[in-house]
This record gives C-alpha cells, sequence and structure tokens, in this order.
C-alpha cells in the first residue's frame, strides 16, 4: 500500500520540496551512486558535489580519515565542472525527476559568476552557493568568512541568476549572525547552516624506534558537530527571514527534531549517508510516521508546537 507523504510538504520561499530531508553536498555524489539502496526521487532534494567552472582533480594527499565522533574530509573540491555536468549529469536528475539543488563553488567571483550563468541559461532551479569549504587552497572559505565579501559575491550572483539562491554557511566566523544578515540582504532566498568546521588529525605508530605520523587537514564533520550546528541554527533563526537549512552530525529523528525545534525549515543529511545509504529515505518514514501517531495536523503543526 502506499504512505501519503503529503503532511510532510515544505515550501522554502517557493522552492517546493516533498518532504524536509535532505542530502548535502558531497556526500551524495551526483545522485546514481545511491540507486541501488533507495529510490532518490523521493527524497526532499538531493544537493549534488560541489560543480566548478572546470574540471577539478582535487588533493593529492590523504583525503578522508574516521575520527572518534565523525570524519575529515580533505576532497578538494573534485569534480567533473559544469560543462560535463549540463552534458552528462543534469539528464539523469531530470530523467529520473529528482529535484535536486546544484551546489556551486569557485575561486574567484568571475568563476562563480560564469558559472552562475549557465546555471540560469539552463534553467537550473536551485543552485547553493558554496562559501564556506575548508579543504581548498583558496576561494570559497574566504568568501564566506566576511561579511562584505559574501555580500558582494551573493549580490552578483543575484544579479546574473533569477533561481532558487541559498548560500551555505561556515561555523568557522565569529558572529554566523552577521554573515547571514549578509547574505539575505545580497538577495539570498535561504542559508543552510553548517558546513563543516576546520578540523585535523594525526594518528601516530612507532615503527622501528621512530615516530610515522599521518597528518590530515580537512573539514570535520559527523554527530559530534550537531551542537555547534544547532547553536548556528538558533542565532541565524532570531535574526533572519529567511528560510533556514540544518545541517551536521544528523542520523536520527530526534537528531531532526532538534533541528526543527531551532529554527530550520528542512535539513540536510551527511556523513551518515557513507554508514547508512538508505538513511535519508528511513528518516522520510520516521518523520511521517511521528506526526501521524501524535496527531499533528502536518510538519507545519509539528514546527511550531516545537517552537513554542
Amino acid at each position: 500500500m502506499a504512505v501519503d507523504f503529503s503532511k510532510l510538504t515544505v515550501n522554502l520561499n517557493g522552492f517546493i520540496l516533498e518532504n524536509p530531508i535532505m542530502t548535502a553536498s558531497g556526500t551524495y555524489g551526483y545522485s546514481s551512486e545511491y540507486n541501488d539502496f533507495i529510490d532518490v526521487s523521493k527524497l526532499g532534494a538531493i544537493v549534488t558535489k560541489a560543480i566548478s567552472l572546470t574540471p577539478r582533480e582535487g588533493n593529492k594527499h590523504i583525503r578522508i580519515t574516521e575520527t572518534k565522533a565523525g570524519m575529515i574530509n580533505s576532497i578538494g573540491l573534485e569534480n567533473v565542472g559544469i560543462q560535463e555536468f549540463i552534458n552528462k549529469k543534469l539528464p539523469v536528475l531530470k530523467e529520473n525527476n529528482i529535484n535536486f539543488v546544484m551546489n556551486l563553488a569557485g575561486s574567484t567571483l568571475d568563476e562563480y559568476l560564469e558559472t552562475a550563468k549557465i546555471c540560469e541559461l539552463n534553467k537550473i532551479k536551485a543552485v547553493e552557493l558554496n562559501v564556506s569549504c575548508p579543504n581548498v587552497k583558496s576561494g570559497c572559505l574566504e568568501f564566506g568568512t566576511e561579511e562584505n565579501s559574501l555580500y558582494n559575491l551573493v549580490k552578483a550572483v543575484r544579479e546574473v541568476y533569477k533561481g532558487f539562491l541559498i548560500v551555505k554557511l561556515t561555523p568557522n566566523v565569529t558572529s554566523i549572525e552577521k554573515i547571514g544578515e549578509a547574505a539575505e540582504k545580497a538577495g539570498a532566498n535561504a542559508v543552510s547552516a553548517i558546513n563543516t568546521l576546520k578540523g585535523t588529525s594525526i594518528k601516530i605508530n612507532r615503527i622501528r624506534g621512530k615516530f610515522q605520523k599521518e597528518t590530515v587537514q580537512g573539514g570535520y564533520s559527523g554527530v559530534g558537530i550537531k551542537p555547534v550546528a544547532i547553536n548556528a541554527v538558533c542565532r541565524l533563526y532570531k535574526v533572519l527571514n529567511i528560510p533556514i537549512i540544518g545541517i551536521g552530525g544528523i542520523e536520527t529523528l530526534d537528531d531532526v527534531l532538534e533541528f526543527f525545534a531551532a529554527g530550520a525549515q528542512a535539513v540536510q543529511i551527511g556523513t551518515a549517508n557513507f554508514t547508512h545509504p538508505d538513511i535519508a529515505e528511513k528518516l522520510i518514514f520516521e518523520l511521517n510516521n511521528y506526526i501521524e501517531t501524535n496527531g499533528f495536523k502536518d510538519l507545519d503543526e509539528l514546527k511550531r508546537e516545537l517552537r513554542e
């Protein structure tokens, strides 16, 4: 028997999600990677790997290392580039009726603008600006840590791209409120928070009387960052008038409810996808069952009561 998920619909300022469960950029490839595990079209939306103007090979050194409460990645935004995405990845997304957001990355203002123009030309309906990646040597993070730089970037992108514009915020700042306000003032339709924290892992072995060290620096994600993410969403909710998409350490329905209580309208599942590739679909069913079992009219009513 088909399950009715109509109570889960989310309207993010005109960008409609059939449910609030999204997947985070960098953890879901271009969608086809998860076809063997779930029906990806049932998700609220996926956010693609970061796409840049030209292809990127990514970092040469160790890219991923596990920690006790998550992982550190130093992928370096490896991706196929915007033209390859348009030619080969976009048709697959459309053919499979997958609601998606294209994560857009750049090293310079011109790169962002050129890529945004291509998105507009090809009618990409939603873009998430990656201004907060901590594991590349230039671009991204520089724009996301200073409010004037972020404002100028978002305003310039807004002028050439008319679709739904999300700005992904970094936690590696003094005042995430000021960064969020700059994004809103410049024309963002929503923000997503948070991207990874800066992290370092040093694994030490002693071999033949000498220490051998394996060091990885990059973006720390997973269950350990959830309190930081919840704090960011709470702070942003107090000052912003645009929707907030919560990200960080989500593994259970209780985690999702915490983000709703903090002020998030939707959530993105990240690191948990690697260990439980069907987790996003599982959370949709659990959320729907929770609403029905507890007698809520719909998701909006649940959110209102959580925030009282």
